[in-house]
């Protein structure tokens, strides 16, 4: 009996134990606390085969505010170091719905700084590609060999004269690196699992239904190529078009707006105003002149953090300066004030509200034509019709900048979302919902047509779902049956909605509205 008790008091001692070590696992975030749905296998990137978890009712925001952010480990997220274990909600869909189409706007990938900070050496990276050297890709050879075939395709103005690939020894002023086509040829493949199942493009796409656009700098042009031959491996030259955008915000024919440039010129001076009444970030940049011996001035001008992020993500010791008999070196300590700064910048944009009014006006022409692009699809897939002959734009992939992508984001409403990395990717799917199950002569609507599929649109940021945080979504009840946004939301807000902000209904409206 005795030794009955002692064992008995044995197994409550040791599951008392093994309660406290898993409640204290759960709050250093080691295992998970949500309840695990289903699992199902996933094809890795890199060509294994993992496990996925399924994805719950619930919508998840790829940034979570619960404490001050950290500025280095905020870089190095910025940085976006390409891995194995990235894992993407593109093509994750209720069952029985089809895609029907894909819009995805990317920021170009790792580039070399575009400014160089005074008196210190140009960090040394290599831009021409190289399989033996890392990051790589097992896609990296063939996207090389891919691209001497390029004269095949069909260029617009200016494009057809900017290289196709990165090709220095040592990298000129923005130019993609070997990370950064590492990083899209990531990106496309991932889509390409993703959405490998739904046969979005079929073999015999033709050349309307696939859109490449991209702005005139080769950092964007060959970040573009390489996600399409990520998404789309050695795809058919003689079908592409290469299409240009000259502004950076893909306004088109739709670019002149003064409002919008008021806007931006307010929310400079805003800017400006936290900038120098931040003493932190004042002697910072007094002891880094000092260590480089240049005027602040200089310093302030030369962007130093656009350098000292490249040094940062590429491994590199942030830069030195001889003078005399003694060495000066720029520190951990100033990077993190100036990010610091950066951050704080951010959470005041919000405040504000100055930036967002900018970020409507300056996405509406993008945002219109994609919803445009989307309504055309939709329609084309109604019951009884009969498809163009060339086809809908079923594939659309704008390659852009941060300039671009920012206003993007604060125009959909999504403005706790980080500050775009590099190779950030937004994601707009079309989704048809399945026709009602009722027989054919009880779903006929008036004039004999057939009751057909809903269409309903969803948004993802570097593969998270966040169409529930648009603001044309976060409103919509969440325990409806459909999972999904409807296109009908999308499209009233790009049309109308969104110019509630500025106190307009409609783009030419806020543009030439006169202020008091």
């Amino acid at each position: 009996m005795l030794a009955r008790n002692r064992f008995l008091l044995l197994v409550v001692v040791g599951g008392a134990v093994l309660a406290i070590i898993s409640l204290s696992l759960q709050f250093l975030n080691l295992i998970p606390t949500t309840p695990i749905v289903e699992q199902r296998p996933f094809q890795a990137v890199d060509g294994g085969v993992g496990v996925a978890l399924g994805k719950s009712r619930k919508r998840v925001f790829p940034v979570v505010h619960v404490q001050e952010t950290n500025p280095v480990l905020e870089a190095y997220g910025y940085c976006n170091t390409p891995n194995h274990t990235e894992q993407a909600w593109e093509g994750h869909s209720p069952a029985d719905y089809k895609l029907l189409a894909v819009h995805v706007m990317i920021r170009h990938g790792d580039r070399y700084p575009l400014y160089s900070i005074p008196k210190t050496k140009r960090p040394a990276i290599d831009c021409t590609l190289s399989s033996s050297r890392t990051p790589t890709h097992p896609l990296l050879d063939s996207f090389v060999r891919h691209m001497a075939q390029g004269g095949q395709g069909h260029w617009e103005s200016p494009l057809g004269s900017l290289p196709r690939l990165p090709n220095h020894n040592v990298c000129e002023i923005g130019e993609l690196t070997q990370t950064g086509v590492v990083q899209h040829l990531r990106n496309g493949q991932l889509l390409h699992h993703g959405y490998k199942g739904h046969n979005l493009l079929p073999s015999d796409w033709s050349p309307r239904q696939l859109w490449l656009e991209t702005t005139g700098k080769s950092r964007t042009l060959q970040s573009g190529l390489a996600f399409l031959h990520g998404f789309l491996p050695d795809f058919d030259w003689t079908k592409l078009t290469v299409r240009h955008q000259w502004s950076t915000l893909f306004c088109g024919a739709a670019c002149d707006c003064p409002s919008r440039n008021r806007y931006l010129e307010e929310e400079q001076r805003r800017q400006y105003q936290l900038r120098v009444a931040n003493a932190e970030l004042e002697r910072t940049y007094v002891d880094m002149a000092r260590t480089l011996g240049v005027p602040t001035r200089q310093l302030r001008a030369a962007n130093p953090i656009d350098s000292l992020l490249c040094h940062l993500c590429h491994g590199l010791s942030f830069p030195c300066v001889t003078t005399g008999d003694s060495t000066g070196c720029l520190t951990m300590a100033q990077f993190t004030a100036i990010r610091r700064h950066q951050l704080n910048d951010e959470v005041d944009k919000r405040r504000a509200g100055l930036y967002h009014k900018y970020a409507v006006l300056a996405m509406y022409p993008y945002l219109n034509r994609t919803a445009s692009k989307l309504e055309r699809v939709a329609k084309n897939s109604e019951a009884g019709r009969q498809p163009r002959a060339t086809g809908e734009e079923i594939f659309t992939l704008s390659s852009a900048h941060d300039v671009t992508m920012a206003p993007l984001l604060s125009a959909l409403g999504l403005e706790e979302a980080r500050f775009p990395r590099f190779a950030a990717r937004v994601v707009f799917e079309l989704w048809k919902s399945p026709s009602p199950a009722q027989p054919q002569q009880q779903q006929k609507k008036k004039g004999g047509k057939v009751k057909d599929g809903e269409p309903f649109v969803r948004v993802l940021y570097n593969g998270e779902d966040v169409t529930f945080h648009t603001t044309f979504c976060r409103s919509q009840d969440r325990h409806v049956h459909q999972p999904l946004c409807p296109l009908k939301n999308f499209v009233s807000f790009v049309r109308r909605d969104m110019f509630s902000v500025v106190n307009a209904t409609s783009y030419q409206g806020a543009c030439f509205k006169r202020t008091g």
